[in-house]
C-alpha cells in the first residue's frame, strides 16, 4: 500500500511540472491550431498620418458586411459626404446576397470592430480615390482604433489573419507582403474558412442560402430552386402569408408571398402567424394566375420543428414595418443593387416598387378619385380598386371585401372624395404595383 502511495505521489508531481512548463510557454489565442506562435499582422503595420496617400477619418454610415462599409466623411469629393468603401486585397464570402459559408461571421466580425472602435480612419491605395469595378465604391484601407488613444489596427489585415477573407489582388498592394503573410498564417493556424470546420452561423443542406434582398433582385435565378431565407410574416391572406426583412444596403424592407394552401400540416399554422420570425425553406414558383413569384411547396416536421432544412420559428414578438412612404417615390423611385453576373459584382437599378413587392408600407394624404368595386360573382366579389391621387402621382390601392365591425361589407361610397391614410402590402396587377389594403383596421378615412 505505501508503495502505491509514493508511486501516486510522484505521478501527481510530475503532472504539476508539466502542466507548469506548459504555462511558462508562449500561449496562441483561442482555437489557433498551429504548430507556431501566432503573430498579430494588424498590429505590426502602422498607419502614417504624414505620407502621401488619402487618410481621412470617417463615421459609420452603414455597416453592409464583412468587406464593404458606408461611412460619412468630410470631402468635397463626394455628393452627400458618404464613402461606399470596398476594402482592399480581402474578399469575405456573400452574406447581403446568396449567402455563403462563414460570410455571416465575416459580417459580425467587421461590425462588431467598427461598432466599439473609438475611432475610425479610412486610407486609399495612393494620393487619390480609386473606384472599384462597380463605379460607385472606393477601394480602402480600414483602420480602427479601439481604445482611446491607443494605435490603430490595420482591419483589412486582421480579416485575413483571421481567415474570414481570401486575397484578392492583395499581393500587389501596399501592405501586400504582410498581407500575404496574414493568410499564410491563417491557412496555419486554419482559421475559419481554412478550419475545415462547418460554420457555425450557416445552415447546411439542399437548399439555396439567401436574403429576400437577392430573391426579390434576381427571381428568375432561383425559380423552381428550393431556397431559405428569414423574415417577419407580416399579414395572412388567404392561404398565402406575407413576409419581409430588412436589407442593410439598399435602406429598405423586401418581401414575398408564401403559399401554404389549403392543407397546413399540423402546426405549421401556428408559426406562420404575423408577428413571428421564421425561417423559410420552400420552392420559388412563378405564379403565372397572379403575374408574380411565390414561395410555395413549404415543408415542415412537428417532431423536429427546429430542423433548418424545413420551416422553423426563429422568434415571437417581431411587428410589420409598414414603411412611411411617397407616393413619388413608390411610383418614381429608383434604388441601386449589387448583383453578381458572371462572377463579377456589379451596381443593377431598379425601380423602388418593384424591389419593395412584398413588404409593407404606409402612405397619407391620397385623395380618393374613383373607386371601382369587383361584381363577377366569384369570392372577390365586393373588393375595390381605389385610385387615388397624391400631387400629380396616382397610386393605386387594392382592397379585399372589407367588413366593418359587425361584419358588413364596405362598399365605395365609404371611400369617394374622401383622403386615406392606408398601410398595406405592396403586390402587382398587371405589371403595375399597387398597395393590398387587408383590413379596415389599416385605412383612415377623413
Amino acid at each position: 500500500m505505501n508503495n502505491i502511495k509514493k508511486i501516486s505521489a510522484i505521478v501527481l508531481l510530475l503532472c504539476v511540472v508539466l502542466t507548469s512548463l506548459v504555462a511558462c510557454g508562449d500561449k496562441e489565442p483561442a482555437g489557433n491550431k498551429g504548430t507556431g506562435k501566432f503573430i498579430d499582422y494588424a498590429s505590426e503595420v502602422k498607419l502614417d498620418l504624414k505620407g502621401a496617400n488619402k487618410i481621412v477619418e470617417v463615421k459609420i454610415k452603414q455597416l453592409i458586411d464583412g468587406d464593404t462599409t458606408h461611412f460619412y466623411i468630410d470631402d468635397a469629393s463626394f455628393n452627400g459626404d458618404i464613402i461606399k468603401a470596398r476594402y482592399l486585397a480581402v474578399n469575405t464570402p456573400e452574406s447581403t446576397g446568396q449567402i455563403e459559408e462563414w460570410g455571416k461571421t465575416a459580417s459580425n466580425f467587421t461590425k462588431e470592430k467598427l461598432s466599439n472602435a473609438k475611432s475610425i480612419m479610412i486610407e486609399s491605395e495612393d494620393s487619390g480615390w480609386n473606384a472599384d469595378s462597380t463605379g460607385e465604391r472606393y477601394l480602402l484601407w480600414v483602420w480602427y482604433q479601439d481604445e482611446e488613444g491607443g494605435e490603430y489596427r490595420n482591419l483589412n489585415i486582421e480579416l485575413l489573419q483571421e481567415g474570414l477573407a481570401i486575397a484578392s489582388a492583395t499581393s500587389s498592394t501596399k501592405y501586400g507582403e504582410i498581407g500575404m503573410k496574414a493568410i499564410d498564417q491563417a491557412k496555419e493556424h486554419k482559421k475559419h474558412i481554412y478550419s475545415g470546420e462547418k460554420d457555425p452561423n450557416f445552415y447546411y443542406g439542399g437548399c439555396i442560402e439567401l436574403t429576400l434582398k437577392e430573391l426579390r433582385a434576381n427571381p428568375e435565378k432561383y425559380t423552381n430552386k428550393t431556397v431559405a431565407f428569414t423574415g417577419v410574416i407580416t399579414k395572412n391572406k388567404g392561404q398565402q402569408v406575407y413576409v419581409e426583412a430588412y436589407d442593410e444596403e439598399t435602406q429598405m424592407y423586401h418581401g414575398i408571398a408564401v403559399y401554404y394552401g389549403f392543407n397546413l400540416k399540423y402546426g405549421l399554422g401556428d408559426i406562420l402567424q404575423p408577428g413571428n420570425k421564421v425561417r423559410i425553406v420552400g420552392s420559388m414558383q412563378y405564379y403565372e394566375a397572379g403575374d408574380s413569384y411565390q414561395i410555395a411547396d413549404l415543408d415542415y416536421d412537428m417532431m423536429n420543428p427546429t430542423d433548418p432544412s424545413k420551416v422553423m420559428l426563429i422568434e415571437e414578438g417581431a411587428k410589420a414595418a409598414f414603411v412611411e412612404t411617397s407616393a413619388e417615390k413608390f411610383a418614381k423611385g429608383k434604388v441601386s443593387v449589387t448583383v453578381i453576373e458572371n462572377e463579377e459584382e456589379k451596381i443593377k437599378e431598379f425601380d423602388y416598387a418593384s424591389l419593395a413587392i412584398g413588404s409593407t408600407i404606409s402612405m397619407k394624404n391620397l385623395t380618393v378619385k374613383s373607386v371601382y368595386t369587383t361584381h363577377n360573382g366569384g369570392d372577390h366579389d365586393g373588393a375595390m380598386t381605389i385610385t387615388c391621387k397624391s400631387g400629380n402621382t396616382q397610386i393605386v390601392v387594392r382592397t379585399e371585401v372589407l367588413t366593418d365591425a359587425n361584419g358588413n361589407v364596405i362598399k365605395a361610397n365609404r371611400f369617394e372624395g374622401k383622403t386615406i391614410d392606408v398601410k398595406g402590402v405592396v403586390d402587382t396587377y398587371d405589371g403595375k404595383c399597387q398597395i393590398i389594403l387587408l383590413s379596415m383596421d389599416d385605412v383612415k378615412i377623413r
